[in-house]
C-alpha cells in the first residue's frame, strides 16, 4: 500500500477540527464538581454520614432508583467530600467502592475489602483458593487493626444477592458487634427495588436503616446536566444549538436516564470528529442514537441464557423461511429440533412461552396477542433484529456454532 496514502489518512485526522476539549467529562465514571438537581439527595446522604465526623457510627443506607438517575455519581461525590473533610480534621476514614456486577461473589467481595488494606496490613487474599470463613476472619483483623471508620459501598448490590445470596450482607451489617476499634457502615445501591424481596427480614432491617430514593430526571434537568458537562467536554462553538436539547429529549424518553444522555452527546461528538465535521449537529445525534441502540441490542443478545439463544435462532430460521409472524407452537417445534441438533435437553412449551415473553420485553422480538375470533387468541411472533446480526453474534459462540449450519425446508424440516 502507498505510504503517502497512509500518511494522508493520519494527516487528515490530525488536522481536522478538534471537537473535544476533554472527552472524559462525558464518561459515566467522571465525578463533576457540582451535581445539578441532586441537592436533596446530597443533603440526605450528608445528614446520614455526618456522625463519622463526630466519632459516631453512621447508619447503613440503601440507595435506589432507575439506571442513570445519578446514584453512583452522587455517592462518590458525597463520600469524596466526606473523605476531604475527615482528612482536614484528622479523622481516619476509608471508603471502599465495589461494583457487584463485576465482583459478584461473597468470596470476591470479602477479598476486595481485605486487599484494600494490603499496603498497611501486608495481607493479600488471592481471588480464589482460601476458605471463605478464613477470608472473613482476615477482614475483621485488618479492619480492626486501629481506630477508623470504614464505609463499604456495594454498587449494583442486587446482582450480588441474586447470584450469591444474602449471607455476606448478614455478616457485614453485623460486623460492628465483632470489632473493638473500627466501625463499619454499608451503602447499598440498586436499580431494582424488588430485589429487597430476596433478602432475609433481619438483613433488610439492618441494611435499610436509612433509604434514599433517586427519582428520574426530566428533559429540562437532563439539559442542565448536559450543558454543564458540555462546557468542559467540547471546544467552544462546536455544538449546534439543537444538539443538547435533542440528547436530553431522547434520554428523557428512556425514563430520564442521564447516562444515556451523556452517551448520546459523546457518541455524536465522536461521529462528527470521524467525519471531519467542524460542528456536532442534530444529524450526528440521530446517528448516535442508532449506533447506541445497535450496540445495546448486540450486548443483550450476547448475554442471553443458552435456551433463549436457541429459541431466538428458531425465530430467525422461521423468518428466513418466510414464515413470520408465527405462533408459539410453530416456534416451539423448530426450537425442539434445534435442541436435538445440538444435543440440548429442551424446556417445556410453557417455559418456552415465558422465554418468548422475556425476549419480547427485551425488544428482540415482538410477541403480540391477537384474536382469531371463534378460534380464540394466539400470539403472533415477529423478529425485531436482522437475522444477519443474530448469526454474526452466534459465530463467536462455541456452543452455538454448529447450529449455524442448519437451514429449513419449506416443510419446516431442519436440513
Amino acid at each position: 500500500m502507498d505510504d503517502n496514502y497512509i500518511d494522508s489518512i493520519f494527516e487528515k485526522y490530525l488536522h481536522a477540527k478538534k471537537i473535544f476539549k476533554n472527552k472524559e467529562v462525558l464518561r459515566h465514571s467522571y465525578t463533576p464538581k457540582e451535581l445539578p438537581h441532586r441537592r436533596e439527595q446530597i443533603e440526605e446522604l450528608a445528614h446520614i454520614l455526618v456522625p463519622v465526623l463526630r466519632g459516631e457510627t453512621p447508619s447503613n443506607v440503601f440507595v435506589y432508583g432507575k439506571t442513570g438517575t445519578g446514584k453512583t455519581v452522587t455517592i462518590k461525590f458525597v463520600t469524596d467530600e466526606l473523605k476531604r473533610i475527615s482528612d482536614k480534621y484528622e479523622i481516619p476514614v476509608d471508603v471502599i467502592y465495589i461494583n457487584c456486577e463485576i465482583v459478584d461473589t461473597q468470596y470476591r467481595v470479602l477479598a476486595n475489602i481485605v486487599n484494600h488494606f494490603k499496603n498497611e496490613s501486608g495481607v493479600e487474599v488471592p481471588l480464589v483458593g482460601w476458605p471463605t470463613d478464613e477470608v472473613y476472619a482476615r477482614l475483621k483483623e485488618v479492619i480492626d487493626a486501629r481506630e477508623r471508620f470504614v464505609i463499604i459501598v456495594l454498587d449494583e448490590i442486587d446482582k450480588l444477592i441474586k447470584k450469591s445470596g444474602d449471607d455476606i450482607l448478614y455478616s457485614l451489617t453485623r460486623i460492628n458487634t465483632e470489632l473493638g476499634l473500627a466501625k463499619v457502615s454499608i451503602i447499598g445501591i440498586s436499580n431494582d427495588l424488588k430485589f429487597k424481596e430476596y433478602l432475609d427480614a433481619r438483613v433488610l432491617s439492618s441494611l435499610s436503616e436509612e433509604e434514599v430514593v433517586f427519582p428520574p430526571y426530566d428533559a429540562n434537568q437532563l439539559r442542565d446536566i448536559l450543558m454543564q458537562r458540555a462546557s468542559d467536554a467540547f471546544n467552544e462553538g462546536v455544538l449546534d444549538d439543537g444538539v443538547v436539547p435533542l440528547c436530553a429529549a431522547l434520554a428523557a424518553r428512556e425514563h430520564g436516564d442521564a447516562r444515556r444522555a451523556l452517551d448520546l452527546l459523546r457518541v455524536a461528538g465522536e461521529i462528527a470528529e470521524r467525519e471531519g465535521a467542524s460542528k456536532v449537529t442534530e444529524r450526528h445525534v440521530w446517528k448516535a442514537q442508532e449506533k447506541i441502540e445497535q450496540d445495546t441490542m448486540e450486548e443483550v443478545i450476547k448475554t442471553l441464557p443458552l435456551h433463549s439463544k436457541v429459541l431466538l435462532y428458531a425465530i430467525v430460521l422461521l423468518d428466513e423461511n418466510g414464515e413470520l409472524p408465527a405462533n408459539t407452537g410453530d416456534v416451539y417445534s423448530v426450537y425442539m429440533s434445534l435442541c436435538d441438533h445440538i444435543d440440548l435437553e429442551p424446556l417445556t412449551q410453557r417455559r418456552v412461552s415465558d422465554l418468548i415473553n422475556e425476549l419480547d420485553m427485551l425488544g428482540i422480538i415482538n410477541a403480540k396477542v391477537v384474536s382469531k375470533g371463534r378460534y380464540g387468541r394466539t400470539k403472533e411472533i415477529r423478529l425485531n433484529v436482522t437475522p444477519y446480526k443474530v448469526k454474526n453474534i452466534y459465530r463467536h459462540d462455541s456452543q452455538l456454532q454448529t447450529m449455524l449450519t442448519v437451514s429449513m425446508s419449506r416443510q419446516r424440516r431442519l436440513l
